[in-house]
């Protein structure tokens, strides 16, 4: 510990602590980072070094010293790192006596005990929510400082079990994050402290279904048919809790409400291996919902050996309680209990925990029950997942996260794209919202699309609603219409999901990086912190390294046709839209508008994606055997795309097989290889439509590549490129992107509208002419009489045209 009774400046001391004398101390900070900072106050002088649920690897971090200076005295502590100042009066914390200045940010500073707002983080559920929710801190804030309070959590043992924290009032455990605006590094010393994201099977990326419902196992196999008749690709099958015993006699007669259980309900489910592994054939991942409050019921097939290695009285036919604090119920549940569903097939759990926050202990069940489930999974070699809430900070550590029971509503879903990126803000990259909406509200086949579309660029994809007869989530189901009626849209997108898969494992690998981890989706003030658009459209973010996402969240106007999202698009680059080609200048704020067949999918110059070359996958998410890559000209680009080598296994270190794509704008080539596989590829060069000077080759050896101009770009097929080889695309030196064509953009758009025909007229009249300045034509649009939205989707063209 560090001592200084004389007033005088240490530069570099050996140790990250000050204070903390045994027997002499009752404060303690820790310098942890240059701009992490831990504080606590023990009235008894005992200080805690064990890690916590929050802090799990806060002993990694004191072993490296990063450089600070103390100048300590009699009266008072100051501390200075490269990020901020300490002034500490050696008294218990108080406003006055303890203080920091984060450099930089003059005029503020962070006092202890103050309520400091952030720019938000997450909550444990959405159960029940119709809009917004209030969210909790995070470490990113505009002050330049973010403090999270550790002073409940439980701590670890050595051997992977929890402890009590010391007994007694008045005890402080803090942590003040003083990162200014560097959103991401406060998020990266986050995770240093408190552990990365895992990284995630593959298949998690694919689409989930799930319904809270009373399938048999003829029904739920059947439904999988229809979605493999229907090409529909799936990757997991979720099993809600009726596939337990729920209103069987025994239940009745045990007194128990059902809603825990853990012996199949043999009149839906006669043959429970043999249907797993029916799924398993048609390559899918299968959890079963757990709701483990209610204990192990007599009537359970498990209870009499849960009752044996527990040695409980069974005399009286009372149900073994659920205790997760219980070290040898925690064996036993995950040893004896669960471990005879696993061996009939069951791939991982969804953890259904909603009965408060307290065991018999005072600790939280759901901290436990998320450790104790990871750490029994997280066996050498194996890459564990779990279904289950968020518990608190260090929740990251446990993935996969559902949202919780939602409102089916506009007011829902509009919420659901801030809340779902907010949570970056803690680490927390991968949660899964009930998509379509959970329960109550009213059918609006336009809202399900919508939800849809916003869940394809989330990070899990999870179909699920209650049980109701009515709700209709089957994409089937829904009314088709040309291509751009819900069913035709969320089938189209629901294929775009998997297509993605390679580019969201890439992602994936991102998130779980050691040295600069970052989660798939990220606010935009973590890259434009000093821009205020970029924290005025809480629903955009960006979806990987690559994608713009500005999801639509409102109803569609009848006299459009469209939906509409206010955007930001950020300055240095033009960005095109993916899914129209349309191009756009950055640093504008304006409305962009869709019909229900889009969204508004952003790429900047030099972006590249690379996607499933099938347009209709397979379930599952093996390696594919084609590949499209889309790109956009303008600038440099390089993307790495990562797979693993396929063994059948997820592994925890896997062997990755990685594939640079190259894009050198003054060349005007796109390079994919050395290849690690024999695959056929593809390029869609978005917002570009020149097929002149287009060349093609593998290994130097000239290709004849197929052409094509399409509806968003110029889609360039290769062929099979062997494994080790390199192919090249060339579309000619300093390629630009393609000038708008604002007639040709309009002309379905005002077609279909549901206006006067004389207005139709007056419009054509105004869009048509090239050689009229922009502005001219902004003024002509803004004289005419006009639903508002429609006048928002023309200034949109007439912003796209603006470079003409």
């Amino acid at each position: 510990m560090l001592i200084q009774e004389d007033s005088q400046d240490i530069e570099n001391p050996p140790t990250p602590y000050i204070g903390g004398r045994k027997g002499t101390d009752k404060y303690r900070l820790t310098i942890l980072t240059d701009g992490l900072l831990r504080f606590e106050w023990a009235p008894d002088g005992e200080f805690e070094d064990r890690p916590s649920y929050f802090a799990a690897h806060r002993n990694d971090l004191v072993k490296n010293v990063p450089k600070y200076r103390v100048k300590e005295s009699k009266e008072k502590v100051e501390i200075f790192t490269s990020r901020f100042q300490v002034t500490y009066d050696r008294n218990e914390f108080t406003p006055g006596g303890f203080f920091v200045v984060v450099f930089g940010y003059s005029g503020t500073r962070w006092r202890y005990g103050e309520v400091h707002e952030t720019l938000g983080g997450t909550t444990r559920t959405l159960d029940n929510v119709d809009g917004r929710a209030p969210l909790g801190p995070g470490v990113a804030a505009r002050k330049g400082f973010a403090h999270l309070d550790d002073s409940k959590s439980f701590l670890f043992t050595d051997d992977g079990y929890f402890a009590l924290r010391r007994p007694g009032l008045g005890r402080v455990d803090g942590y003040l994050f003083c990162y200014g605006h560097d959103y991401r590094e406060s998020v990266q010393a986050f995770y240093k402290l408190s552990g990365n994201q895992p990284l995630l099977p593959r298949w998690t990326f694919g689409n989930w279904w799930s319904r809270y419902y009373e399938y048999s196992d003829k029904s739920y196999l059947e439904l999988m048919d229809t979605f493999a008749k229907y090409k529909i690709p799936l990757s997991a099958a979720v099993i809600d809790m009726d596939w337990h015993l729920v209103r069987d006699p025994r239940v009745i007669e045990a007194g128990e409400s059902g809603w825990t259980g853990y012996t199949w309900n043999k009149q839906l489910f006669p043959d429970p291996p043999a249907f797993i592994e029916q799924l398993h054939r048609r390559k899918l991942k299968v959890t079963l919902n757990d709701h483990p409050s209610e204990g192990v019921a007599r009537y359970e097939d498990q209870y009499k050996d849960m009752a044996r290695v527990l040695d409980f009285d069974t005399s009286h036919g009372d149900p073994i309680p659920f205790n997760s604090s219980d070290r040898a119920f925690v064996d036993a549940y995950h040893g004896t209990l669960l471990k005879s569903l696993e061996k009939q097939g069951v791939d991982f759990w969804w953890i259904d925990y909603q009965q408060g926050t307290q065991s018999l202990k005072g600790i939280d069940p759901l901290w436990l029950l998320n450790h104790y489930h990871f750490k029994k999974w997280d066996t050498p070699g194996a890459r564990p997942i779990i279904l289950s809430r968020w518990a608190d900070f260090g929740g990251q550590r446990y993935p996969l996260g559902f949202s919780g029971d939602t409102v089916v509503s506009w007011q829902s879903l509009d919420f659901q794209p801030e809340f779902t990126t907010t949570a970056s803000n803690v680490g927390f990259g991968y949660f899964s919202g009930d998509l379509g909406g959970h329960m109550l509200g009213v059918r609006d086949d336009h809202l399900t699309t919508r939800w849809v579309q916003w869940g394809v660029f989330s990070p899990i994809f999870r179909l699920h609603s209650t049980k109701n007869n009515w709700v209709c989530k089957e994409p089937w189901k829904l009314p088709a219409g040309s291509g751009q009626g819900p069913r035709d849209v969320i089938i189209s997108f629901m294929r775009l999901r998997h297509r993605l898969i390679p580019y969201l494992h890439t992602m994936n690998a991102r998130a779980a990086d050691k040295d600069k981890p970052s989660p798939l989706l990220e606010p935009m003030y973590w890259q434009w912190p000093e821009r205020e658009e970029a924290y005025n459209v809480p629903n955009q973010y960006y979806f990987g390294t690559e994608i713009l996402v500005a999801p639509i969240t409102t109803p569609q106007n009848r006299a459009t046709h469209t939906g509409k999202v206010r955007a930001w698009l950020p300055p240095g680059t033009r960005w095109v839209d993916w899914l129209t080609g349309v191009t756009y200048d950055g640093n504008r704020n304006f409305w962009l508008s869709r019909t229900l067949d889009k969204i508004p999918l952003l790429l900047k110059q030099g972006a590249i994606v690379p996607l499933d070359g099938n347009p209709e996958p397979e379930n599952g998410a093996r390696n594919p055997s084609s590949f499209e890559v889309v790109a956009v000209v303008g600038a440099n680009g390089r993307f790495e795309m990562m797979e693993e080598a396929e063994d059948g296994k997820d592994n925890a270190s896997p062997e990755w097989l990685r594939t640079p794509i190259v894009f050198d704008q003054a060349k005007g080539t796109l390079t994919v290889g050395p290849t690690k596989r024999s695959c056929s590829w593809s390029v869609r060069f978005v917002g570009f439509k020149s097929t002149k000077d287009i060349h093609a080759s593998v290994d130097d050896k000239s290709l004849s590549p197929k052409v094509d101009v399409v509806d968003n770009g110029l889609l360039v097929t290769l062929g099979d490129v062997p494994s080790g080889a390199q192919a090249t695309v060339s579309v000619g030196s300093q390629p630009g992107l393609s000038v708008n064509d604002p007639y040709a953009l309009m002309f379905p758009i005002l077609y279909d509208a549901e206006v006067g025909y004389r207005l139709k007229e007056d419009i054509e009249a105004i869009m048509t002419p090239k050689s009229v300045p922009t502005s001219v034509r902004a003024t002509q649009l803004e004289a005419l009489d006009m639903d508002a939205d429609l006048r928002l989707v023309l200034m949109e063209l007439l912003l796209a045209d603006s470079r003409s």
